[in-house]
């Protein structure tokens, strides 16, 4: 199948009597068109599946896949090509380059697929007005606060049109408008045909999801639909 698969996935840190495991069997899918939020405590193991989805590290046991491709049986120069191709991320650390402007931010994807210059910037600026922040598109990240880049991280990780997104957080740094406005486009993006994973913390943005998976102590402890429609935020 196309999407995502987690299939009994253990990641272990260190080793011994010091060791900690992050995810102790964790079992779950998320099919194209769907967007499933994860919800748990600190610790409880979001941020480790995140990465372990998008290839960032490898489970300690269990199989990940990623639109059907086994993630430990790429090399590292497939593993990258792999994630470039078929990922798009959203960390809490936004990871924008300094020394280029949003559009440049946002477009650079684009570009490295092979999109000529001038339709990556229109597509970038697009992207950009769909978050309500157009006015910012030649402004560096240093000119920004944390919202506008958040909201910059998000626009490039949907202009390139990726089959899978990963969220983590995506909403941290945003009030309650700003925050709407992300979870509606993350939940259209998965509507026209993506996979969407968004850790939150906030049931609030969690509501929009198409499903809820609850996270505890590295074990799923529930799993159930999000409402149909989510309400708008006042």
């Amino acid at each position: 199948m196309n999407g995502v698969e987690v299939e009994q996935v253990t990641r272990v840190f260190g080793e011994g009597h010091t060791s900690v495991a992050a995810l102790r069997g964790v079992t779950m899918s998320v099919d194209d068109g769907e967007l499933v939020a994860v919800m748990g405590p600190s610790g409880s193991g979001k941020s480790t599946l995140l990465n372990l989805i998008g290839g960032l590290d490898h489970p300690s046991s269990g199989r990940v896949l990623v639109n059907g491709v086994d993630l430990a049986a790429l090399n590292r120069s497939e593993l990258a090509r792999l994630r470039r191709r078929d990922v798009g991320f959203v960390f809490q650390e936004h990871n924008l380059l300094p020394q280029l402007s949003a559009v440049e931010n946002v477009s650079l994807s684009l570009e490295l697929d092979g999109v000529r210059l001038k339709e990556a910037r229109r597509n970038a600026r697009a992207a950009l007005d769909m978050l309500g922040i157009a006015e910012l598109a030649d402004r560096y990240p240093d000119e920004l606060s944390g919202g506008e880049q958040q909201r910059i991280a998000i626009a490039r990780a949907v202009v390139a049109e990726r089959p899978v997104v990963l969220a983590d957080e995506p909403t941290a740094a945003l009030d309650s408008i700003d925050g709407e406005t992300v979870v509606r486009l993350l939940r259209d993006y998965a509507e026209n045909g993506a996979a969407v994973v968004m850790v939150s913390h906030d049931p609030r943005w969690a509501a929009w999801a198409h499903r809820i998976v609850v996270l505890s102590d590295g074990r799923i402890e529930d799993e159930s639909s999000a409402i149909a429609v989510a309400p708008a935020v006042s």
